[in-house]
């Protein structure tokens, strides 16, 4: 970072009607400050996004029991994980497409239209009846939503140099919220005819959809977000790249700000490209582990699991989530300055094996002491894994230019949700598989489940090595 201070007051933005100059001028004009406003938008629209995901995990493995698909409750897990995946098909299908039309017309409306797909899609899988229209509405959803992409480079975009890591950490922030507000929606709402039958009757119409009052609940969130995006300032520029380059330039020189690293092909750009595989592999990790964990909280004893209710899953996910929370907001800037961009994600993949390899051990513990390990492990987890993953994606940003921002994501977005897609369908026959195994020799039940688990993620420790991780020649 540059030493030179600023001036009080750069001049104004030369090219009459960009939005992409309006918010150069703004940054520079910032003296420092963290740009609250446009962050809130980014926790605010990214929360949006996440809760149609995290408000199915507490109540999918009733809804596909309900749907009678499965013939044994054995293989619930196997059908629970194509309707989790479906939505990461659909986004790793579109993913690209919406990251390259962000960079074309803009951040703002294909974030708005995102926003508006949640509100109709989500609603609409809340009245599925059947097993298949639940997965087609998931898929449409996945597909159509493609805030991600232009979230992430949003999120950048806003910031100067010393935020960039806040930003980018607030899309994963709003994971954690979903990780509070999603579980605890899905956990407490669903099936309200049985949970609340003095309020909601056999014969009402969320008796026939059991699901529906969750998914209305975030569909509702959704649209109060889609209206504040009417004041979601634009950061893309809107007049030729030249033109463009030689205005940052001369506002950047004044605050020692850099914005565009070198200009090349994607496919070129050996640091970008290998930050490809570590976040693939934490992206397959954190995905099957969700699943995984929702399935054995919830499942019989007698089949390896720890017999939870809905309610008690979705308060533990909760916990994880509110740690999550208070971790991004306020000690993960520390780690980050402390650790660097590179080193924190190892360090996290590291202390995330160890993690995993005390879940097993759970299953001879119950009341209280099991409440209580599985709420701690499941916080340390959340923690490390976001760690491991805001690492990787502030690197993957750093090492593009603003005109390939939204591009580059796409295609980190289609690569990690089509890794996301396989890691549901691969968990629920994996755990299938395992409570159909409970009396064997060589890692019985559950505790395969959690060494496959631990493998995955220690692929994504060593690709965080050379030669695997090509670092780029800037400043982390």
């Amino acid at each position: 970072m540059g030493s030179v201070e600023a001036p009080l007051l750069l001049p104004a933005p030369s090219v009459e009607g960009c939005p992409g100059c309006v918010m150069e001028w703004r940054k520079a004009n910032s003296k420092g400050r963290v740009p609250y406003m446009e962050l809130f938008f980014v926790g605010v629209t990214s929360l949006a996004s996440s809760l149609p995901i995290t408000c199915l995990f507490p109540f999918m493995y009733f809804m596909v029991r309900d749907f009678h698909i499965a013939k044994t409750e054995e293989d619930i897990g196997f059908y629970a994980g194509f309707l989790a995946a479906s939505y990461m098909v659909g986004r790793a299908i579109a993913a690209i497409f919406w990251g390259i039309l962000a960079d074309r017309i803009g951040r703002k409306p294909v974030i708005a239209f995102s926003i508006l797909s949640v509100v109709i899609f989500n609603t609409l899988f809340g009245l599925s009846t059947t097993y298949w229209m639940a997965i087609t509405t998931r898929f449409v959803l996945g597909a159509l939503n493609g805030l991600l992409a232009p979230i992430k480079a949003y999120s950048v975009e806003v910031c100067q140099t010393e935020h960039q890591a806040l930003g980018l950490s607030l899309v994963n922030t709003a994971w954690a919220l979903g990780l509070i507000v999603g579980p605890a929606l899905g956990g407490y709402l669903a099936q309200p005819t049985e949970k609340y039958p003095y309020i909601f009757s056999e014969d009402s119409f969320f008796g026939r959809f059991p699901y529906l009052l969750p998914c209305l609940s975030v569909s509702a969130f959704a649209t109060i977000v889609l209206i504040s995006c009417i004041w979601l300032p634009e950061t893309i520029h809107k007049h030729k790249v030249p033109e463009r380059a030689k205005i940052v330039k001369a506002l950047s020189s004044q605050v020692g700000y850099q914005d565009s690293p070198r200009r090349k092909s994607l496919l070129q750009n050996r640091p970008w490209m290998s930050t490809m595989l570590p976040y693939c592999f934490f992206s397959l990790h954190d995905t099957a582990y969700s699943e995984i964990l929702s399935l054995w909280a919830v499942s019989d004893r007698k089949y390896g699991g720890l017999s939870f209710s809905t309610e008690g899953i979705a308060e533990v996910l909760s916990m994880a989530g509110a740690s999550l929370l208070v971790y991004q907001l306020i000690i993960y800037r520390w780690v980050h300055k402390i650790l660097g961009t590179v080193n924190s994600s190892r360090v996290a993949s590291a202390t995330s094996i160890v993690v995993i390899a005390t879940y097993p051990f759970m299953t001879y513990l119950s009341g209280v002491n099991l409440s209580f390990a599985l709420c701690a492990a499941a916080m340390i987890k959340s923690t490390l894994s976001i760690t491991a993953t805001t690492g990787i994606c502030l690197l993957q940003n750093n090492v593009v230019c603003q005109e390939q921002r939204g591009a580059a994501n796409g295609i980190s977005t289609t690569a990690m949700s089509f890794f996301k897609s396989i890691a549901p369908i691969g968990a629920g026959a994996l755990f299938s598989w395992a409570q159909k195994r409970q009396d064997a020799t060589f890692l019985p039940g559950d505790q395969v489940v959690f060494v496959v688990l631990n493998l995955v993620q220690l692929l994504g420790l060593i690709s965080t090595f050379e030669p695997f991780l090509v670092l780029p020649a800037l400043p982390e």
